[in-house]
């Protein structure tokens, strides 16, 4: 039963790809998440696989022909519990497909959590996802036992979420995430790990700008901690399975956008969409967004504020600290002062001048495009 529920939640977390677990070693199953700043060995695992919502993308949908089981919270927390006195995990991942009363579903899922706490007396990472239909006394107890909750809002519009799940209502799952979002914000060691989401990218047809809308919407109003882009793999036997999944450019591209709106001070309608609404192949959002807008370059580093140092290409949010906190004792002159901050001079040299100067590295910044 514990490997089918494996092997299900890693097909529920990324629709499509290759199944791990073989019948063979459950560690093959686990992944590495960050968690506070550092990568924890997960178990991510289903309560059950039965559910009765009929999601286009999904392997467990409820027309699929796939074995069902499920697990008492007993089972699967001391379960759990040996994997972890062996040494196996650290962390628990914890969902369950919606079969029957979805309240009686996640009380489940708690109960499960709450052995795993007080039984086992398990200290490390637990993230449990909230199940759509799941009361606010629901909410506030999984917030108390897990480090991280999350809703999978699936799709950015009510309208693309019909097409691929049309049981689930976006609305309802925007105010379990909103509700999520308000008591992790309360700081009262509840869910401290911050509310996350995760989209199914690609699976409505839905173009990068859509996704990226929807994101930076989340973490202004909700200042969500994360977005996840599970890009579309279809599954066969589902009315998706002939659909084309998502290139995996096109996945790593969303990550770079997304990374822009969290940590870069962008929104969502600066990034450098096509006439299509996607996120282009050939540079990086970043990069395309500096090429596009060369008349703000070359930047002197010596007077650029912290904002306008994140727009350089190959400078971060550290790098543009060290920047500020180096240029407070001495202007900077040299690229090699630029290297001691953790900068990629390669990457800044062609939007940068130093002390008035352009770096010695420095690329022709108004050169043809290739």
């Amino acid at each position: 039963k514990l490997e089918l529920l494996i092997e299900a939640a890693c097909d529920e977390a990324s629709p499509g790809e290759e199944r791990l677990v073989r019948r063979l070693d459950l560690s093959d199953a686990i992944y590495h998440a960050a968690a506070g700043g550092r990568r924890v060995p997960i178990l991510k695992v289903l309560l059950s696989n039965a559910c009765q919502n009929d999601c286009a993308y999904c392997a467990i949908r409820a027309s699929a022909s796939v074995p069902r089981c499920t697990l008492r919270p007993e089972e699967l927390a001391a379960a759990f519990a040996s994997m972890v006195q062996r040494g196996q995990v650290r962390g628990l991942f914890l969902s369950s497909g919606l079969c029957g009363d979805a309240r009686r579903t996640m009380d489940k899922l708690l109960a499960t959590a709450e052995l795993v706490r007080k039984r086992y007396l398990f200290r490390g990472y637990v993230h449990l996802k909230l199940l759509p239909g799941a009361t606010a006394d629901q909410v506030e107890q999984a917030a108390r036992l897990a480090d991280r909750i999350s809703v999978n809002l699936e799709a950015p519009s009510p309208d693309r979420l019909a097409c691929i799940a049309p049981q689930k209502d976006l609305g309802a799952l925007l105010s379990l995430l909103e509700e999520a979002a308000r008591l992790s914000r309360a700081g009262k060691g509840l869910a401290p790990a911050g509310p996350t989401t995760q989209f199914v990218a690609g699976a409505a047809h839905e173009p990068d700008r859509e996704l990226l809308q929807a994101a930076d919407m989340l973490y202004r109003k909700l200042r969500l901690e994360r977005v996840y882009y599970s890009g579309f793999r279809p599954v066969p036997g589902t009315p998706l399975a002939q659909a084309p999944a998502l290139p995996e450019w096109r996945q790593q591209r969303l990550y770079e956008a997304d990374f822009l709106l969290r940590e870069y001070g962008f929104r969502w309608d600066e990034l450098p969409f096509d006439d299509e609404g996607n996120l282009p192949r050939a540079a990086d959002p970043k990069l395309a967004w500096a090429l596009a807008h060369r008349e703000l370059f070359p930047l002197e580093l010596n007077k650029a504020t912290r904002a306008q140092l994140l727009r350089v290409p190959g400078i971060g949010p550290r790098g543009a600290e060290r920047i500020l906190r180096l240029r407070r004792h001495s202007p900077l002159r040299d690229v090699s002062q630029l290297q001691a901050c953790g900068i990629r001079v390669e990457r800044c040299a062609p939007f940068v001048l130093l002390d008035g100067r352009r770096p010695s590295a420095q690329l022709p910044l108004f050169a043809p495009d290739a």
